[in-house]
């Protein structure tokens, strides 16, 4: 009988009848250690696309995974915000086809987008078609049916952009720009002509507040509001534009904000058509805050039915309505090269000029050609390189 301690012997031995060596174990596989996750920005998915009914949707709550986000004939259901306000720092949204809304009266928005270097694109052939007609009854914001806004633009900043929208027929005002740096906006349309006739009302093109560093080129905006209406805000340019139908290139109305401040606002290379008025700046009667640097150059004016010219420190509501005060002074304003030779219609006013004791200063003025209206009788205090004429 063989013993164990023999047995064991015998396993260990090689062909030889030599003592060999032991046999190794198998090596354990070197454990991999994790390396830190990748960047958020880099796990994004490379495109997202939303259609139909529940794109909307969709894209909210999907928005912050997308580096990319296509609206594809995206139908929005009634009160409901089209809500892109979660965006990563770079995201792309493209609208394709045609984007629409749902009836109801509420105050809106219908589309909001905020983010850090944010581009907005309208693809070829693209509308953003809000189907306002629904809600106009010719008192826009003013009573009648709760009317919602159209679009936030808000806290874009960096190097955010919005290129190639066409929009229309916003139920009142189309864009508002709000707390916006470094944004800029490039061959935008706003068409509401079917305004004109069909009840529209307070269909702002763009209301800027707040906001600094702000380009807008080559933008036709057709509505029956102001086509520009700067409330407050610094560094801001209107260039290239065309407007149509509504109440021309706005400064304010400036005066019981929360911020009164315009500084540094140039309209330029621009025609203002068939409006109310042609060049405006609104300082509210009684209230404070300053207008200064505001250049307008290069306007041409046609068919205005208004004011070819109208700097007021007594709106009141309403232009000229009240009695002109001294607390929003307008300095080292700019007017030149405007043509309107014509322009303005016979029972319009070609250049109006209402300011209160020593609050319009340091104006430059020149190249100014706007007839066709009537003198105003009722200017003051007008610096002496202006004239209503």
């Amino acid at each position: 009988m063989i013993s164990l301690s023999s047995a064991l012997l015998l396993l260990t031995l090689g062909a030889t009848g030599t003592l060999s060596s032991p046999v190794a174990e198998p090596v354990a596989a070197p454990a991999i250690t994790p390396g830190p996750s990748l960047d958020k920005a880099l796990q994004k998915r490379a495109s997202c696309t939303f259609s139909g009914s529940n794109g909307a949707s969709s894209a909210s709550k999907s928005q912050a995974s997308c580096a990319t986000i296509v609206l594809s004939n995206v139908a929005v259901p009634s009160g409901t915000t089209l809500d892109l306000s979660d965006l990563e720092d770079g995201t792309h949204v493209i609208f394709e086809g045609t984007t629409t809304w749902g009836y109801k009266e509420w105050s809106g928005p219908l589309l909001q987008i905020e983010g850090k270097d944010i581009t907005i694109t309208g693809a070829s052939g693209s509308l953003l078609d809000a189907d306002g007609s629904r809600w106009w009854d010719g008192e826009g914001s003013n009573g009648g049916k709760t009317k919602p806004k159209f679009f936030y633009a808000h806290d874009l900043t960096g190097a955010s952009s919005i290129v190639n929208l066409n929009i229309k027929n916003t139920p009142v005002q189309a864009v508002s720009i709000n707390g916006c740096e470094g944004l800029t906006v490039t061959n935008m349309v706003i068409d509401n002509s079917a305004g004109d006739t069909a009840g529209g009302h307070n269909t702002d093109g763009f209301d800027i507040g707040s906001s600094s560093d702000v380009t807008i080129t080559g933008a036709k905006v057709y509505n029956q509001d102001d086509c520009v209406a700067v409330n407050s805000g610094t560094d801001i340019t209107f260039t290239g534009g065309l407007c149509s139908g509504g109440h021309g290139l706005s400064i304010g109305s400036v005066g019981g904000r929360s911020d009164n401040t315009v500084s540094n606002v140039v309209f330029s290379s621009s025609t203002v058509t068939k409006s109310v008025n042609g060049i405006r700046i609104k300082a509210v009667e009684g209230a404070t805050g300053t207008i200064s640097g505001v250049t307008y150059s290069g306007i041409t004016l046609s068919s205005i039915s208004g004011y070819g010219i109208l700097i007021e420190q007594n709106y009141d509501g309403g232009d000229l309505h009240g009695s002109p005060t001294s607390g929003v002074p307008i300095t080292g304003l700019t007017v030149k090269s405007i043509t309107g030779s014509g322009g303005v219609t016979s029972s319009g006013y070609n250049v109006v000029i209402v300011c209160g004791s020593g609050a319009c200063s340091g104006w430059t003025w020149s190249g100014v050609s706007v007839s066709g209206g009537k003198t105003y009788a009722s200017c003051q205090n007008v610096p002496s390189v202006a004239a209503c004429v």
